[in-house]
């Protein structure tokens, strides 16, 4: 699932933007302030940030640089109530993919997230490869050692967040999150056994169990 990161301290911009994000099918992250959001953005797994300018501790230009100079290439969408031209210069100079002033149209701004997240689809790989097994994102076709595998539609994004973190440990909350959507019961076995199901299919010994935290692909 698409997952976009909305960064601003005023609690009623990030509920705003928040209802806009998942009518559009994709997750919302609210953050009020530059270090967290960068912690986040920083951790991977963000497909584009919603970036506020005018932030508490850290504001969003020093945020842009940071993520920019780490080597993240995340869309990123700066929000602010500055108006002068030198401002947003100073925004897109760090790496800014757009800019949007305040007060702004919501359907104006879900636009402006579309398109990028369209141009960044464009620039991603198509395929992921990681131990003999293939997953082509476009198809949404499995292979394992050039045979093709019938996977699930939650099976394949379970397995494409396994290719695409590898040796990553995610818990089973992150996994339920990131292929579920949905705030499950801690208890729930439900990726316990979707994880056997992508054994039996992929090959036993690509996702390895860690004791007390998740799984990780090796």
């Amino acid at each position: 699932m698409t997952r976009i990161l909305i960064v601003d301290d005023e609690p009623h911009i990030v509920s705003l933007v928040s209802r806009a994000v998942h009518a559009e099918g994709f997750e919302a992250i609210g953050v009020d302030d530059g270090p967290d959001a960068l912690e986040i953005a920083l951790a991977g797994d963000i497909d584009l940030i919603v970036l506020d300018v005018g932030l508490p501790t850290m504001d969003g230009f020093d945020v842009l640089r940071e993520l920019r100079g780490a080597g993240h290439t995340t869309p990123v969408i700066m929000l602010t109530a500055r108006s002068g031209t030198s401002d947003t210069i100073e925004g897109l100079d760090a790496g800014a993919s757009d800019y949007v002033p305040k007060p702004f149209a919501v359907a104006e701004l879900m636009a402006r997230v579309r398109s990028r997240l369209r141009d960044s689809a464009a620039l991603a790989p198509t395929s992921l490869t990681r131990g003999g097994v293939t997953l082509d994102i476009l198809s949404r076709r499995a292979t394992v050692d050039g045979r093709e595998v019938e996977l699930s539609t939650r099976e394949f994004a379970l397995a494409e967040q396994f290719l695409r973190n590898p040796g990553d440990v995610l818990t089973r909350e992150v996994l339920l999150s990131r292929v579920w959507g949905l705030d499950f019961d801690p208890g729930s076995n439900v990726v316990d056994v979707y994880v056997r199901y992508l054994r039996a299919k992929l090959g036993a010994d690509h996702i390895v169990t860690v004791r007390g935290e998740g799984y990780r692909w090796d």
